[in-house]
C-alpha cells in the first residue's frame, strides 16, 4: 500500500499516536506523518504510507493555515491551555486595539518557541527535557506569517484568528507574543489546522472512516496518490525511450525530457504516465538531474 492519507487528527491524541493507530488499522509498518500537530490541537495531518514516506522532505516544506483562539490575561508555561498558569493579570483589550496589533506580526518575524515544544535539543525533544525539570534554552528562529485575520472576539479577552504561515511557525508562541504586545499576557486556548499544502480539512478523513474503508474494501476512496502532495513542483516528463535508463537510477539528462524545464530547484519525474519520484539539479558541472527520492521499484527494492 503506497500513498497519502489526509487524516483529521482529533484533539487529545499525539501525532505519533495517530500514526500507530493507522499502522494497526492498515496492517502496514512503514507509515509516518509529515509534521507534528500538538496533542491538544486538531486538524489536518498528512500521513505517508509505504513508498510515499520517501517524500517526507518535500511534504514537510508546505505552508500551513490555522484557526486559533488567543485568550488574554494569563500566561502558561507551555504557551497553550495544556500548561500550568504561571502569571495572571486578568487584562483585557478592546477588539479594535487588539486588531491593531496584528500587522506587527506579518512577514518574516523572530520566534522563540516554548521549552515544551517538539524541537530537538541535543537529539532530545525539548518537552521531554522540560518535563524532567531541565532548563531548556530554545534558540529563536525566523518564520513567516502571510496572513492574520481576526474572525471574532468575545468579552475583549478571547480572539479567534485565522493564520496562514510558513512551516515551523508556532501559533502558541504567536499567541504569547501577542499577549506581550498587549501588555497583559496571553496563551493559545484552541487550535485547529485547516490546511497543510494541498491537504485541506474539507477533504480530511477520521480514523473511524479509515477503519470503515478497510473493512469495506474501499481504501481507494481514501488513499491519495503519492504525487498528490507535491503537485506544487514542476513536472519533468521523460520520453519513454529512456525508461530503462530512468529505472536504473541514472542521472537524468535534460535531453531526455519531452519538454524543457528551466530554473527549477526540484521537479516531479514522470515517464510513460508513471510517477518516478523527485529530482534536483546535480551539483556537478554537467547539467543533469539526480533523484532525491525515487519511488520506482520494479517489483523489488527501489533504486536510491
Amino acid at each position: 500500500m503506497d500513498g497519502v492519507i489526509n487524516l483529521l487528527k482529533p484533539a487529545g491524541m499525539t501525532s505519533s499516536d495517530a500514526v500507530m493507530a493507522l499502522r494497526r488499522l492498515l496492517g502496514v509498518r512503514k507509515i509516518g506523518h509529515t509534521g507534528t500537530l500538538d496533542p491538544d490541537a486538531a486538524g489536518v495531518l498528512p500521513v505517508c504510507i509505504g513508498k510515499a514516506t520517501r517524500l517526507f522532505d518535500y511534504l514537510m516544506e508546505h505552508d500551513k493555515v490555522y484557526i486559533g483562539e488567543v485568550t488574554l490575561g494569563a500566561q502558561t508555561d507551555t504557551q497553550d491551555a495544556a500548561g500550568q498558569i504561571v502569571a495572571q493579570t486578568g487584562g483585557r483589550l478592546p477588539c479594535g486595539q487588539f486588531k491593531a496589533l496584528l500587522p506587527r506580526f506579518l512577514g518574516e518575524i523572530e520566534q522563540r518557541p516554548s521549552a515544551y515544544s517538539a524541537i530537538k535539543i541535543g537529539g532530545k525533544r525539548a518537552y521531554d527535557l522540560a518535563r524532567k525539570g531541565a532548563v531548556v534554552e530554545i534558540p529563536s528562529r525566523r518564520v513567516r506569517i502571510d496572513q492574520i485575520e481576526l474572525l471574532r472576539c468575545w468579552e475583549d479577552r478571547r480572539y479567534l484568528l485565522r493564520v496562514a504561515c510558513s512551516r515551523g511557525t508556532y501559533i502558541r508562541t504567536l499567541a504569547a507574543d501577542l499577549g506581550t504586545a498587549a501588555g497583559c499576557g496571553a496563551y493559545l486556548s484552541f487550535l485547529l489546522r485547516t490546511r497543510s499544502g494541498r491537504f485541506c480539512i474539507e477533504d480530511a478523513v477520521t480514523l473511524e472512516e479509515v477503519d470503515a474503508a478497510v473493512k469495506n474494501g474501499s481504501m481507494e476512496d481514501i488513499l491519495l496518490p503519492m504525487d498528490y502532495g507535491v503537485a506544487n513542483f514542476p513536472a519533468a516528463v521523460v520520453a519513454p525511450k529512456w525508461k530503462r535508463r530512468l529505472q536504473s537510477g541514472a542521472k537524468i539528462d535534460p535531453a531526455w525530457l519531452e519538454r524543457p524545464i528551466e530554473n527549477a530547484a526540484t521537479v516531479r519525474v514522470y515517464c510513460d504516465g508513471e510517477f518516478y519520484g523527485m529530482a534536483r539539479p546535480d551539483t556537478g558541472k554537467e547539467k543533469l538531474w539526480r533523484f532525491g527520492a525515487m519511488l520506482w521499484s520494479g517489483g523489488g527494492e527501489a533504486c536510491v
